[in-house]
């Protein structure tokens, strides 16, 4: 169970250490509990380690570490290993290899190499587990458990897997002529007679059959997590929780259906820093992937989580220091890294948790700083999250169990983002497919939030009914929806919401099929406005009306009773881009194309009649606690100290100050962040 405050912690692996360095078990619990951490994930990665030999278990290496840690009041979070299997498995049972492509295995020596779908496994897995779990299930430091570790990296192609997809086709549509049909097999003669002339997925050109196989690689990994759950459920104390942390990019996750099976959803957040986080915020260095390239990224990233459930979160990895490989330097400045913790926190995390405790001197990942480095000495990193530390006991419950405010809902769709990884409608510079289409295009509508000073929230499809109690709800890229989503939106708008609809929306069905009628697809008469074409922009297209850029995208919009809010010229002449209609109690808004930061800002600002931005570089999210208070988070996300006028009567939570005076300014000095509660 977590403690009635926000948790500090970081992962540890004193097994990592050189024997040479002696015990340091003692000196960095020591460490930990002045520095206000308390606690810690441990034992996840070396299932070698508790089980050197098949049979043959090792479980009592970790006690000092968990004695240690409740004699300091640490709480541990132990982990299963079943991530990183040990040789001997693979060697005893080489058929547990994962398979990337088919007949051609993952080669051994990195982790996650394995079809956890292979029985060899689950029966080694199951075991490792129970001796673990039993062991210490009644220890007074353990807390919790986290199965496994960022599931679902790859698409087993494994001929039991593919055994398996078929068979669940089979239940799903019953014969080959209603498969024939719902994937389009006529087309270049993939009629199937037979359900054994289904052919394997690497060579697959078919979208249908894309988000099928991608649906069913998800459903698998749930499927294992939820395995694991149900055991540690059986095994656990009472009290204790059960989670796994989720990479939300890996491909083989779908996150609602997972962490429904878990007690609590966790996931790892790695952002770039330095002045990766300034704002207002510039063009991106870095591709689309796994670390967070701005600050409209964090607080994407963190509204995942917290929408995967609907709830308060825990964070189970975020970047000390820097993160990545050996070319990959990049430490954050000061300030930094207590402007990420309070960013988490705000949109609703129970737990900041740093990977990891102390920098790795060996392996792949010997560069991928922790909150000690390489010489295992407190300096600046240190120091600052023993600051975080501080203030997170100041505040106590008060930041505990949040519910963010929300002023724009976004929907997240995965399978519109799977569906347009197969067939991008987006393209690079250069001409080649943009597999982050989806990716780009949410997150033009999402940032566009923070610039115009509103507060985001971000509700995956699968939960819609939550993201309609909100005020606007974005639909941008939910290229696979159903009729039924689809529907329910427009009743939305008419019973008085604001709908905002962006590209490709609607676009295709549930078997990613484009819909045979004039798009938007059941969405056109709420929208009041047509399109038949659509194309890609070599160039940003100002716009008129409003101010910014059209990018990347353009529908050929026929508006029929919507107004015009922007337009760009385009060589046949000026074409509407952004409309708005009334549309029963409330309204449609229709953005065909891929707004830029200053466009999409400039809606959101007109629909609200003035933006809210307290400051250009300056973001204010509010959340609401357990006890009812209103608590404002706000970020000066640049090196220059900024003062702002809060727009309500606020008295100072963090840090904390003597007594509670109303601010009427509240300086923020570089990369500074406070905490303010609205007064009563």
């Amino acid at each position: 169970m977590l403690p009635p405050h926000v948790v500090l912690g970081t992962a540890y692996y004193p097994e990592y250490l050189p024997r040479s360095l002696g015990d340091r078990v003692p000196t960095d619990l020591d460490l930990m509990a002045a520095a206000g951490i308390t606690a810690i994930r441990v034992g996840e990665s070396v299932w070698s380690t508790w089980e050197p030999r098949d049979g043959v278990f090792d479980l009592e290496w970790i006690r000092p570490v968990l004695d240690g840690a409740h004699d300091r009041g640490i709480g541990v979070i132990l982990g299963t290993p079943t991530y990183a299997v040990p040789p001997w498995l693979q060697r005893a049972h080489p058929e547990i290899a994962a398979e990337r492509s088919t007949g051609v295995p993952v080669p051994w020596g990195i982790r996650q190499e394995i079809d956890y779908g292979q029985p060899a496994f689950l029966f080694h897995a199951e075991r490792v587990v129970r001796r673990i779990v039993e062991r210490y299930r009644d220890h007074p430091a353990v807390i919790g458990y986290q199965v496994d570790n960022e599931p679902g990296v790859l698409l087993a192609h494994n001929a039991s897997a593919f055994s398996d997809f078929v068979a669940r086709l089979r239940r799903k549509y019953g014969d080959v002529e209603a498969l024939n049909e719902a994937w389009g097999l006529t087309y270049w003669s993939h009629r199937l007679s037979d359900w054994s002339e289904l052919w394997r997925p690497d060579g697959n050109s078919t979208p249908s059959y894309d988000l099928a196989w991608r649906r069913f690689q998800a459903a698998r990994t749930s499927e294992f997590i939820g395995w694991q759950a149900s055991l540690l459920r059986g095994l656990r104390r009472p009290g204790q929780f059960v989670t796994t942390c989720l990479a939300y990019d890996r491909p083989a996750v779908a996150d609602v259906p997972l962490t429904s099976q878990l007690d609590v959803a966790a996931g790892n957040m790695y952002v770039d820093v330095q002045d990766g986080l300034a704002r207002p915020a510039s063009a991106s260095r870095l591709e689309p992937g796994w670390i967070g390239r701005s600050v409209a990224e964090l607080f994407l990233a963190a509204d995942r989580v917290y929408g995967s459930r609907g709830e308060p979160f825990l964070v189970t990895e975020t970047n000390a220091t820097s993160i990545g490989g050996s070319h990959q330097n990049r430490p954050p400045y000061d300030g930094q890294l207590r402007q990420l913790a309070w960013g988490m926190v705000s949109r609703g995390a129970r737990m900041v948790e740093y990977w990891h405790w102390h920098t790795i001197h060996h392996g792949a990942e010997t560069f991928w700083g922790g909150i000690l480095g390489h010489d295992l000495e407190p300096g600046r990193v240190y120091r600052e999250i023993a600051a975080i530390g501080a203030e997170l006991a100041a505040a106590g419950s008060s930041v505990v169990d949040l519910t963010p405010d929300v002023d724009v809902a976004v929907l997240w769709s995965n399978e519109s983002d799977w569906a347009m990884q197969c067939q991008p409608p987006l393209a690079t510079p250069g001409g080649i497919p943009d597999k982050a289409s989806y990716r780009t295009i949410v997150e033009a509508f999402y940032s566009g939030i923070l610039d115009a000073g509103l507060r985001p929230g971000v509700v995956p499809v699968e939960r819609l009914e939550a993201a309609l109690s909100a005020p606007v709800v974005v639909a941008a890229g939910l290229y696979v929806a159903s009729d039924a989503v689809l529907d329910r939106l427009v009743s939305y708008a008419r019973d008085g919401g604001h709908l905002i609809v962006g590209p490709r929306t609607g676009y295709a069905d549930l078997e990613a099929r484009p819909r045979p009628e004039v798009a938007p697809p059941r969405l056109r008469e709420a929208a009041g406005l047509a399109y038949q074409e659509f194309e890609n922009l070599e160039a940003e297209m100002p716009v008129s009306g409003l101010a910014g850029h059209a990018t990347r995208w353009a529908e050929t919009l026929l508006v029929d009773d919507a107004d015009v809010l922007a337009s760009y010229e385009h060589p046949t002449g000026r074409r509407p881009i952004v409309t708005s209609k009334r549309f029963g109690a409330g309204r449609v808004t229709y953005v065909g194309t891929v707004p830029d930061r200053a466009l999409v800002a400039a809606l959101y600002g007109a629909l609200y009649g003035e933006s809210r931005l307290w400051a250009p570089s300056v973001t204010a999210l509010s959340a609401v606690n357990a006890a009812g208070e209103r608590l404002w988070f706000v970020h000066n996300w640049s090196g220059t100290a900024v003062v702002v006028e809060p727009p309500m009567a606020v008295v100072p939570l963090v840090p904390v100050e003597s007594g509670q005076v109303t601010l009427a300014r509240v300086e923020l000095g570089p990369w500074d962040v406070r905490v303010l509660k609205e007064a009563q």
